[in-house]
């Protein structure tokens, strides 16, 4: 009983180690053939095999005068090599009771000699053979050239394992494993419809969290973890691969409709938000694609999964399935992303529109705010609304505030020229709050030109501050030392208190157009925009109001004592020349009216 347990054991081990390899059902190989090709001539026999010994069959990984790719496993004298790692000649089939009434006996093979493919741990995996349909004897030289070809398959094998194919964390087959797989699908089955699924263990920010906390080690022994439970809730019968630090991939069971495979994993993710696969409080998230493999690459698959997963990320139950519409709105704002460069560089594409600030009271144009437009070469006019977040989050930020400083600064320095010197606004992101010589670099703009400071106004979102409000607060003090004035924009929208607003050294309050373009709505809303206005008194700023539309805003802002408005009732954003005319015609008549 021991004797058969340990060799059932051994049995298991070896067929872990085979399947490891992921060597079986995979697609014929030059590096292998090659190999098979060299026996089959030194032997100058018709047949040679590099033949692995699967559970019940021998499959062929590459074989020379053979149709079929694979045999029986019962009967295969290459069987026998694999267990006992030892070189087996067969010099007359018929001759043989072992074999004689095997499959290649009656197939009429009368001559077999093979050479075992042993792992470093001793695992026979199969044999490199070669066989023939006569009696054969062989010589000393011909047994070792026969080891030595066997050992360059081994060579060979462990190669293709070592370069990429296997996580050596998981010991999973890893991404580049996925990526040959899908592309031998696109070969076997191009039109069968597939369900690719990836689960992506933990946002970044909780694996650095983790990793400062615990240590590498320690997320290293999750990972493995998560894994095995992974491995385990699929099913053996399942392949998973590691295709990023966190990540793991498999493609669900041939056949299975979407919608039902979607609900069993939704609600097996509900289940994993109550106790998570690695025991520690990580936020995994599913996502799902379905393709088919002659019409999607492996690329695009694996592309497809990774946008899944960030839909799911903003999903209650953390399952995305691919959207090609969300896919669309991707690669287009990475178009933006790698356009805007090239757009810098070629002064026709980026260009300033402004928009006019108007002094309540008075009625007087005394501002304008600086706005950034592209008209791209190939998609047309972009929306800032579109362009500028995707820009304030990217490499380009610094350059892009850069080009909209210098040329609204070249702007005020020919309407000052013309008699006209109003302030003009300039928005500004959180990455330059961020840049150690932001203000010097601005002081430089200004004498560029030869303004004042005074001329020049920075609009700074609240949520821009508050990204990192200390460094934020000592940009903002050299900048009003400076004598540059200072705008809170969007107020209301971010992070707005009382201690916030004393703290700091602005000059102006923006009130978003959210709270403007409600003002007719009811009693309420009156109220919130007055208490604001009023508030921002209290702590000494001036009041601009955005998004004026009507003139019964531009009365209840009046009464409400609000200092500027800014909106298309004024004036909607305008090209260079056209501003410059309608600053003429305003100033008119503001005169004619006062």
């Amino acid at each position: 009983m021991s004797q058969t347990l340990h060799r059932d054991r051994r049995e298991d081990a070896r067929l872990g180690a085979l399947l490891q390899l992921d060597l079986l059902d995979t697609p014929p190989s030059e590096s292998f053939d090659r190999i098979t090709r060299m026996a089959s001539q030194i032997f100058n026999l018709p047949i040679s095999a590099v033949s692995l010994t699967d559970r019940d069959r021998q499959w062929f990984k590459s074989r020379v005068g053979v149709d079929h790719g694979s045999i029986p496993r019962e009967g295969a004298p290459c069987a026998q090599v694999a267990e006992t790692t030892d070189v087996l000649v067969i010099p007359d089939f018929q001759q043989d009771a072992a074999y004689a009434d095997s499959v290649l006996g009656r197939s009429g093979i009368r001559f077999y000699a093979g050479a075992p493919l042993v792992t470093r741990d001793g695992y026979g995996l199969g044999a490199l053979c070669v066989l023939g349909t006569e009696p054969r004897s062989v010589v000393e030289s011909e047994i070792a050239a026969l080891k030595d070809l066997a050992a360059m398959v081994m060579a060979q094998i462990e190669l293709q394992h070592a370069f990429g194919r296997i996580d050596p964390l998981s010991g999973l087959p890893s991404r580049n494993q996925f990526l040959d797989d899908l592309a031998d699908l696109a070969a076997e089955r191009p039109d069968e419809s597939r369900l690719a699924v990836l689960i992506d263990l933990a946002r970044p920010e909780q694996v650095n969290d983790y990793a400062r906390v615990m240590g590498l080690g320690r997320i290293d022994d999750l990972i493995r973890d998560a894994a095995l439970g992974i491995q385990r809730a699929i099913g053996s019968e399942l392949k998973l691969y590691h295709t990023a630090a966190t990540q793991f991939a498999f493609l669900a069971p041939r056949g299975v409709v979407q919608d039902e495979y979607v609900r069993s994993l939704t609600e097996g993710q509900r289940q994993e938000q109550q106790r998570s696969i690695t025991g520690m409080l990580l936020t995994s998230a599913i996502g799902v694609t379905a393709f088919v493999p002659r019409a999607t690459g492996p690329q695009d698959v694996l592309r497809a999964l990774y946008g899944a997963v960030q839909e799911a990320r903003s999903s209650p139950d953390l399952v995305g399935i691919y959207s090609s519409v969300a896919d669309a709105a991707y690669r287009r704002r990475y178009r933006l992303l790698r356009d805007f460069g090239p757009a810098l560089l070629s002064g026709d594409q980026l260009r300033l529109v402004f928009q006019p600030r108007i002094d309540l009271p008075t009625g007087r144009c005394i501002g304008a705010e600086a706005l950034l437009r592209w008209n791209h070469p190939d998609l047309g006019a972009v929306s800032p609304g579109e362009f500028v977040p995707v820009i304030e989050h990217s490499p380009h930020a610094q350059a892009m505030t850069a080009f909209v400083l210098e040329t609204a600064l070249a702007q005020a320095r020919r309407l000052r020229a013309a008699g006209r010197a109003i302030v003009i606004s300039v928005n500004v992101s959180a990455a330059n709050l961020h840049e150690t010589d932001f203000g010097t670099s601005v002081r430089d703009a200004l004498r560029r030109h030869d303004l004042e400071p005074a001329q020049l106004e920075l609009e700074i979102t609240e949520s821009a501050i508050m990204q990192d409000a200390t460094h934020a607060r000592r940009q903002l003090d050299e900048l009003a030392a400076a004598g540059i004035r200072l705008a809170i924009d969007d107020f209301g929208t971010g992070y707005s208190s009382l201690a916030y607003l004393q703290d700091l050294p602005a000059h102006v309050v923006k009130i978003d157009r959210s709270f403007v373009l409600k003002l007719g709505e009811g009693e309420k809303e009156v109220s919130l925009v007055r208490s604001m206005i009023g508030l921002s008194h209290d702590l000494g700023y001036r009041v601009v109001a955005e998004g004026i539309e009507t003139a019964e805003a531009v009365d209840q802002l009046l009464a409400m004592q609000c200092d500027e408005a800014q909106g298309y009732f004024f004036a909607r954003p305008l090209e260079v020349e056209p501003f410059q005319a309608w600053l003429v015609d305003h100033e008119r008549v503001a005169r004619a009216a006062a």
